[in-house]
């Protein structure tokens, strides 16, 4: 390999291990604040103590998240600095508002949502934790407008003499039509993640500890079952919308999502397909007529442009060369994120059948409590690959080739030494995180002995009863 692919290959790992964190923090924030908002509501114990509960591996996946996002400011310096020359000026409106306003906003409320248990009243502490749900949607959303800039450029001239993109319009960029599509698609997406891992949770605690909190763990299953279908239903409506809008600006990633080489009016979509190595000839398929045009265009009758079309317009416009993606890849990452992400609903959909009317799940059950939260995880995982692969030969669509992205002095031995020390810490934190995760799990529920809103006693006559009112504090050691 040379330093281009090496360069490729560490900044795809590290970016596929972060992104195991982000859709955990996105929707379980949410639906700990969701807990929390019923028993703020009902004063039932049982959401006060899933709240906790919760509460707590949200705070080791996000603390986990933090420091493994750190590597990939890390990465546009070391391996892609040419990229980040082109990219800085654009790039550095939306990152700065995600740093300063959204992370900002999380770091603050996070912090005085954990030590306010005691010390706040209810209300306040409750919108403490909403807050943070606010800052990692923000956060969100700014860093998908830098990232839908590589796939539509707006909002922005370049300058020849500098050879960069300079930034024209940050509102076209916030608005980016890529940016409207693919925020509530990776939202609902994350929330797949989250009521999976939810009810994962919980239906390992029902069948390994049916005598243990019984009733809480199954209205968390309930909870997490019914958050990944509705989820289920929000990524299938954005999806069809980024496909279309991924149709108009990027042509050849929907060619490439189905291998179409050919333009077909009306094109088919192909649910499994054997062909030759490079992808190029169909051995053998099935095939659903007419449902490629509907996704691409919106009518069943539309006209999806071929590989081969697409490429004969690319190298008029651009000049010769490939620009063609990798094919099979592009084809079964498109696949496995659609059929992962539908058996993961119908495994939820199927436990709260299994689980209505206050049945108890199998003991054989136990065997989907690990792999349930895995399932949208590893959707997300797909999704993202084919977003990212798709998108090849560019860094930024039609601007700059990833070739030309990449550090001019950096070798392959120094992008080989930085993989491994990278794989290496990885490794580690991967070790650190279950740990914590298991551990936790492990503890089950905490007790409701956190009184919010109490008041703080306090002066020498008031020295015993202030030191029984301490809370018990969300916290966590290694």
């Amino acid at each position: 390999m040379d330093g281009l692919d090496l360069a490729r290959w560490q900044f795809a790992i590290t970016t596929v291990y972060h992104f195991f964190f982000v859709p955990v923090t996105i929707s379980l924030v949410a639906i700990t604040a969701g807990l929390q908002t019923a028993w703020y509501r009902t004063g039932k114990e049982k959401y006060l103590r899933l709240t906790k509960f919760y509460g707590k591996l949200f705070l080791i996946n996000i603390a986990m998240g933090v420091v493994t996002g750190l590597v990939q400011e890390f990465q546009f310096g070391m391996n892609w600095s040419d990229y980040s020359r082109f990219v800085g000026d654009v790039f550095g409106a939306p990152l700065a508002l995600e740093g300063l306003l959204a992370f900002f906003l999380e770091s603050t409320f996070i912090g005085l949502w954990i030590f306010g248990w005691d010390r706040l009243p209810k209300l306040v502490h409750l919108g403490c934790i909403w807050m943070v749900v606010l800052g990692t949607q923000l956060s969100a959303y700014f860093i998908l407008a830098a990232n839908s800039w590589m796939q539509n450029p707006v909002g922005f001239r370049y300058n020849a003499a500098r050879g960069r993109a300079e930034l024209t319009d940050l509102w076209a960029v916030l608005t980016n039509k890529v940016v409207l599509v693919t925020f509530p698609h990776t939202i609902f997406a994350a929330f797949m993640v989250g009521g999976a891992f939810v009810a994962g949770v919980a239906l390992w605690h029902l069948v390994r500890r049916p005598g243990t909190d019984g009733d809480v763990f199954r209205s968390a299953l309930k909870i997490g079952a019914s958050v990944v279908l509705v989820a289920g239903v929000g990524v299938a409506i954005s999806g069809d919308l980024q496909g279309k809008v991924m149709t108009e600006v990027q042509p050849m990633k929907m060619a490439a999502a189905e291998a179409l080489y050919e333009t077909e009016k009306p094109a088919s979509f192909s649910v499994f397909t054997v062909g030759t190595l490079d992808g190029s000839k169909e051995i053998f398929s099935i095939k659903l007529p007419y449902l490629l045009s509907f996704l691409a265009t919106g009518r069943f009758d539309g006209e999806v442009q071929g590989i081969n079309s697409l490429q004969e317009a690319y190298e008029q416009l651009y000049g010769p060369g490939s620009y063609k993606p990798n094919i099979p890849l592009t084809y079964w990452t498109f696949r496995l994120m659609i059929g992962v992400g539908m058996a993961s609903a119908a495994v939820a959909l199927w436990l709260l059948w299994t689980t209505r009317r206050g049945r108890a799940p199998a003991r054989w059950l136990v065997w989907l409590a690990a792999p349930l939260p895995l399932l949208p995880l590893v959707a997300n995982t797909f999704g993202w690959i084919f977003t990212e692969t798709g998108r090849q030969p560019w860094l930024v669509f039609g601007l700059l080739p990833t070739a030309s992205g990449v550090s001019p002095g950096t070798t392959s031995g120094e992008v080989i030494t930085s993989l491994v020390g990278f794989t290496a810490l990885y490794g580690v934190l991967a070790v650190v995180e279950m740990r914590l995760m298991l551990r936790a799990i492990w503890s089950g529920l905490p007790e409701a002995d956190v009184g919010v809103g109490r008041p703080r006693t306090g002066g020498s006559d008031d020295d015993e009863s202030g030191a029984d009112d301490e809370p018990d504090p969300l916290s966590f050691a290694y």
